[in-house]
This record gives C-alpha cells, structure tokens and sequence, in this order.
C-alpha cells in the first residue's frame, strides 16, 4: 500500500514537473525579452538583450562593456525575402537564412544590467566583398582604432570570394568601414573554413588572430597595423592548433601566466552545442584539453555555446557571454545572448558553469588610472 502510495505521489510529482517545465518552455520561447523585473533589482537576468543573436563578443572598453553578436533571426516577427533582388552569389547560399544576416547590432553598459543597442555599426554595404553570413565579429581597440574582425559569404571552397575581414572605426559603436577593401583571410589552410575569428593582445603587444570551422583551427600572427599576416619565428604563416573535439568559435585568454584556448562543439542547432577549453604554455600552443565547462541544462536552455570572456579589470572575476535556445524553441536561429559568472579552482582548471534565468548582478566597471 504504502509502495503503491509512494508510485503514486511520484507520478503526480513527475506530471506536474513537466507541466512547470512546458510553460517555461512556452514563456521563453515566446516571450524572448529580458526580464525587467529582475533589472529594477540589479539582476542582468537571461536574455540580457532583447531579440535574437549568436555569437557574442563581450569586450571591455574604458568604464563600459560592449557585446558584439551575429544577427540571428527577426523578432518578434520574421520579415519575407525578397528573393527577386537576390545576386547571383546571394542565390548559391546554402541556407537562405544566411540572407538575412547581413549587419551587425552592437549593445554597450555600464554595469551588465542595462543595455543600450547601437544599431548596424557594420553592413554588407559597407564592405564590397561580402553579401551575406556577416558572422561572428571580434573586437579590439588598437593604434587608436576600434577594429571589428568579421567572417562573411560562408565561403565552401577556395573559388569563392569571401571569408575573414576587418573593418574599422573612429568610436566603437561604428559606423565601421572596411579595412582592405578585400578579405585578410580567404582561402582554406590546414582545412580550417575561415570563419570566426577572435583577436587575442598578448602582453608583449603582439596580436594573434585565431578562427576556423568544419573542425579545424589555425592561428596567426598580425602586424602591427591589423591589417597583415606575420609569419611566426620559424616562417609558417597558419599553424594549425585544433584542439581534440574541435569545431568552430575559438576564443583565448590568459590568466596566470596560462593561456586558455576554448571552442565550442557539437553542432550549432543541437541541443548538445556546448563550450569546451584546452591550456598552453604559450599563445601558440600546443593545448592540451581539459573538458567541457558550458553546455545546455534540460530545465534552463539548450545549445549553450560559441561565447566569449569578460575579465574584471583590477579582480580575478570572470563571466561568460553565450548564447543558448529558450525551451520550446525548434528554430534553430533562435538564439538568445546570456551571461554567467565563471569560476576557477585553486589548479587553474575551469568549474562548470551554471546556466541561469537570473544572470548576474550588476557590476559598473572601476575606473581606470
């Protein structure tokens, strides 16, 4: 009886957990806009911006931070296509999403919680090479520039125009104009497809240049405009780094004398799209991996992934700029800009991260001196 009573309180609870967990899933995915009432108390929450994005660069400059995504998807509606006024490249994208994302948004705070959006810093019109899949931007301020590191064109092989740019500005809201007039990287080397891009200063000055999709990643050295490829010390240009489980977003940062190399896995309409990380002695490896430190919790979000680090000047505090799919969604391009604290232990090693609704507290910046 007792046991019978037991299976029974079990089913109860089981039924009403889906319940709660499938409004949720209702409420996010419909309702894909940042929670006021969490910001009234200090609280970021998750989303922290409203509308869909991927691919969030979070960069520090001056007292504010500043996050760089690729445009996802319309909202709250999706706008028709004018496939009429497609050119003839625009016709051989493979996915005819790739058509609408042609610009980028920029979002700029003081202190996490309140976003203000600078719309379309970077257009397609502004760059004469690129038509669509304006993907995944790194940003840098450099020789007193704002410098945005950008892919386009999804290019599939070497015979065609597109790949790795860079664009720059007076001011970090834009408007960003390209740089070369051509892309910095437009060919496949060691099979890496050049696409995301990040740009990592080390504390010498020199600025490296990491990217790479379809499971490969490469660094580079640039000059000291941004504008070239230097070859490293013993003359190889692209040296191929892939971590084991590699397959696109890399991104690094150094702490304590380490340097991080993280990437994303899985692929990126899946549940499973999560972050993993790999440790080296130096900005050019080798990295060894360590394991996985983001990935989807089933009663938060899905695909967490492709991110970026932000560093508290003056601290060792650290957060993680992500995006993730909201419960219920099944676009893949649904895709919302989070952010999370991430811990170290006392190794250097990275604790999982925990994928929230509330986000963080607020935290203005210090003032430099």
């Amino acid at each position: 009886m007792n046991r019978r009573l037991r299976e029974s309180d079990a089913k109860v609870c089981g039924a009403v957990l889906a319940l709660v967990l499938a409004a949720g899933a209702v409420h996010h995915a419909a309702g894909q806009k940042p929670d006021d009432g969490l910001k009234a108390r200090g609280q970021s929450g998750n989303p922290v911006i409203e509308g869909w994005y991927a691919d969030p660069e979070a960069i520090v400059y001056g007292r504010e931070y500043w996050i760089y995504p690729t445009y996802s998807d319309d909202y709250p509606a999706a706008r028709p296509l004018d496939e009429g006024a497609l050119t003839a490249r625009q016709k051989r994208a493979i996915n005819k999403q790739y058509l609408k994302q042609t610009w980028f948004d920029a979002f700029s705070s003081a202190d996490l919680v309140h976003w203000r959006k600078h719309p379309r810093v970077l257009e397609v019109k502004h760059v004469r090479w690129a038509e669509f899949a304006l993907w995944a931007p790194s940003a840098i301020r450099a020789n007193g520039k704002y410098h945005l590191f950008f892919a386009a064109n999804d290019i599939q092989s070497d015979q065609e125009e597109g790949g790795i740019g860079v664009a720059v500005a007076d001011r970090p809201d834009g408007p960003f104009e390209d740089a070369l007039g051509r892309p910095l990287i437009d060919r496949f080397h060691n099979g890496a497809q050049p696409i995301d891009p990040f740009v990592f200063r080390d504390d010498d000055g020199q600025h490296y240049l990491y990217y790479g999709g379809w499971r490969r990643c490469n660094v580079v050295r640039l000059t000291p405009d941004l504008r070239g490829l230097a070859p490293f010390p013993d003359g190889v240009v692209y040296r191929d780094i892939t971590p084991a489980n590699y397959v696109e977003g890399p991104f690094v940062f150094k702490r304590q004398g380490r340097y991080y190399l993280m990437w994303s896995e899985g692929g990126w309409q899946g549940p499973n799209y999560s972050v993993a990380y790999a440790i080296g002695a130096s900005p050019a490896g080798p990295f060894a991996r360590v394991g996985k430190v983001l990935q989807q919790d089933p009663a938060v979000a899905t695909g967490a992934g492709h991110h970026s680090v932000i560093p508290i000047p003056g601290s060792d505090t650290w957060y993680i700029v992500y995006h993730r799919r909201p419960l219920g969604t099944t676009d893949g391009n649904h895709r919302e800009v989070c952010i999370d604290e991430m811990h170290f232990n006392s190794d250097g090693t990275i604790q999982p991260v925990r994928i929230t609704f509330d986000g963080v507290r607020a935290r203005p910046l210090p003032e430099r001196r």
